[in-house]
């Protein structure tokens, strides 16, 4: 799974307003003051908050840039753990009303994507039962964990919740899957080789291929604009101990998702490189519109495991820049497709809470 949950900040710090205002500020909207912070504003402008309570998160968006598909937890929607959810982005009040619910509302979601034909791709432990799968009890070694449930696997559905199609059947976890703007082929994490792997295959399921086989944890990928190359973040233990450790969380459908690099490779998996190498966790790599340019999440200048903000770097791992401020919890940043907007999750004015909303900013940067 993409979501870092407990990684949230657990505080909310006000955003300021700035004191002096460019010309080049003048005029915008009173929201971007609230929302964002004055060094955010060189490259988000005319921000909205779409969600107003609960975990949401993973929002992606369609083909034609007009709905937006998400996980949320939120128990006012009448769910007990994630589902997936559409809005109508630019036009839904989702403070007053709920939005279409696509999953089954059985068992957990998770990382839905949109298809070019309007159906929705997401990742369901439904088969697996009706109830909410258990959270790993905290551990007494202090360690944060992620379960990677066995009954996770990938379906398709229409924008009305119909189920059309279940992709995988594979013993082990199928999930985290996302969609080539190309419209041809789907990548995802699996363990049916014994390690999370990530694997392609074709919109109906089949010509299923491996693409990476070191050990450690390959997840949350995505195509590059033209689908030719994939971005990826994993965990690649070095020494013997590391080793052993991975496997034997593994045994128990865990693993430790706080040590996380971003790779890239050619969409067959070859020529594979590690562009990251800052520590902690770096992850929800995405391609900007151009394809030379990657934004991501990371912590790696936190002392506490917090906060997360967004970042952009060079296809090449170079010119490494700090997109968001905030102090708490900035990740999942995705461009739509004409580049113009960006969606992301965020702590930010949460009044206190522990709830993680979804925004969207008009994209100024370069």
């Amino acid at each position: 799974m993409r979501y870092l949950v407990a990684f949230i900040c657990l505080v909310f710090v006000a955003c300021s307003s700035p004191k002096n205002q460019s010309a080049s500020e003048e005029g915008r909207s009173k929201t971007d003051s609230l929302l964002l912070h004055p060094e955010e504003m060189k490259n988000l402008k005319n921000i909205k908050q779409l969600t107003f309570g609960g975990n949401n998160a993973e929002a992606y968006w369609s083909f034609d840039d007009k709905y937006l598909v998400f996980q949320s937890d939120y128990k006012e929607w009448g769910v007990e753990c994630d589902q997936i959810f559409i809005t109508d982005w630019q036009n839904d009040d989702l403070k007053n009303n709920k939005p279409k619910m696509v999953s089954t509302a059985m068992g957990r979601t998770t990382c839905s994507y949109f298809l070019p034909n309007q159906q929705i791709v997401y990742g369901s432990t439904h088969l697996g039962g009706e109830n909410c799968p258990p959270t790993p009890e905290e551990r007494t070694d202090g360690k944060y964990v992620w379960p990677i449930y066995p009954s996770f696997d990938i379906f398709t559905t229409d924008m009305e919740g119909n189920m059309i199609n279940q992709l995988t059947n594979e013993p082990g976890y199928d999930a985290e899957a996302t969609v080539s703007p190309k419209g041809d082929k789907i990548v995802f994490t699996s363990m049916r080789t014994g390690d999370l792997e990530l694997f392609t295959m074709n919109l109906d399921g089949t010509d299923v291929k491996q693409i990476t086989s070191d050990l450690g944890y390959d997840g949350g990928a995505f195509f590059s604009p033209d689908g030719t190359k994939l971005i990826w973040r994993a965990s690649r233990p070095q020494t013997e101990a590391e080793k052993e450790e991975y496997k034997a969380l593994l045994k128990e459908g865990l693993v430790t998702p706080t040590e996380m690099e971003l790779y890239v490779a050619n969409a067959d998996g070859s020529d594979a490189k590690k562009i990251t190498d800052l520590g902690q966790a770096n992850w929800a790599p995405f391609f900007h519109p151009n394809g030379e340019k990657i934004i991501f999440a990371s912590n790696h200048t936190a002392a506490r495991g917090f906060p997360f903000n967004l970042y952009m770097i060079n296809l090449d791992g170079t010119g490494l820049t700090r997109i968001t401020r905030d102090e708490t919890f900035d990740a999942f940043p995705v461009f739509s497709n004409d580049g113009k907007y960006i969606v992301f999750a965020s702590n930010r004015n949460n009044g206190g809470t522990r709830d993680t909303n979804l925004f969207v900013a008009e994209w100024i940067g370069e």
